[in-house]
């Protein structure tokens, strides 16, 4: 796959931090496990969404494998900005994913908020921001691997329960040359409980680059709220664009357009039934009743989600 598209891609290549200096919000489609795939970043890029990361990847399993490579990467000239998200725990590790990386992406993000139990026994994930030397080394090592000064090098957090230490992780990767910091407005241990909005507002009055504010953003409306909570320069989402994946453009529930669209990009890119219908039940669910999901739901091939879509959409 990486030798096919180096042609094409190349020369697409934007600098994402030009977003940041826009003086708009920046619109951004949060990394999801097996959801923000090239398909579906292509639906959101329609509906106003400016910057897309990809799932999560594991830096050592991408280097050592070309299979891991082909399945878990795919773009194409249009895919852009676009930033890869790795896990990792290994500053050359990571340098070696980003120098695969760098010719058809525009950044790499390391992620360090993932709370998942598999992540952080293997030292991926959430436990980094408890280690800020390392991930101060792994950001300074990617700077001055990677030849190309518009490559931006960001990481995504949650925080910590005495905030002094989050601020401080921060300080010691703004140092180290980030480009931006994510901050999911949690603890390891949260999931469901309100976001920490006034964390993520003191994170960014500590720092001097940009900061993108995420967690539980589930419309336009909750997205300005906040950035007016937060002053962040960026609003990520990820449950709320799976749900309505024109909500950046304004809609308050998928539009049927949008259900359209997601058809002919998923069938175009040949993406797996359960993929296909997943996304589907996720943008349907706030448009169909209880009676409409029990039968949509349990559909079984592709050809029978087209007729149920044609016969009670149009599409």
């Amino acid at each position: 796959m990486i030798g096919d598209i180096r042609e094409t891609e190349e020369c697409q290549l934007k600098d994402p931090m030009d977003l940041f200096h826009s003086g708009q919000v920046v619109k951004i489609c949060a990394p999801m496990v097996r959801y923000s795939k090239l398909a579906f970043r292509t639906l959101v890029r329609k509906y106003s969404c400016d910057l897309c990361y990809t799932p999560m990847i594991v830096a050592a399993d991408f280097v050592r494998s070309a299979k891991a490579r082909d399945s878990e990467f795919t773009t194409n000239k249009g895919d852009h900005p676009l930033i890869v998200q790795f896990a990792a725990k290994e500053a050359q590790v990571l340098c070696d994913a980003a120098r695969i990386i760098c010719p058809f992406a525009d950044g790499i993000d390391l992620n360090c908020g993932c709370p998942q139990r598999w992540a952080i026994s293997e030292g991926y994930g959430a436990c980094l921001i408890n280690k800020p030397e390392l991930v101060k080394d792994m950001v300074r090592h990617v700077r001055s691997q990677i030849d190309n000064p518009k490559f931006s090098v960001s990481i995504k957090i949650r925080i910590h329960e005495d905030l002094k230490r989050t601020v401080d992780l921060c300080q010691k990767a703004e140092a180290a040359g980030v480009s931006w910091i994510t901050v999911h407005g949690r603890s390891i241990e949260e999931r469901h409980q309100p976001v920490h909005y006034d964390a993520i507002k003191i994170i960014k009055q500590s720092m001097s680059i940009p900061i993108v504010a995420n967690g539980d953003i589930k419309t336009l409306k909750d997205a300005e709220n906040v950035h007016h909570l937060t002053e962040a320069d960026g609003i990520m989402v990820a449950r709320g664009l799976l749900a309505n994946p024109a909500m950046f453009a304004g809609y308050e529930e998928t539009p049927v357009q949008c259900i359209q669209d997601w058809v002919d990009i998923a069938l175009e890119h040949g993406t797996p039934f359960t993929c296909f219908h997943h996304h589907l039940m996720y943008m349907m669910e706030r448009i169909t009743s209880k009676q409409e999901k029990k039968v949509f739901n349990v559909l079984s091939s592709t050809s029978a989600v087209l007729d149920y879509l044609n016969y009670h959409y149009g599409v």
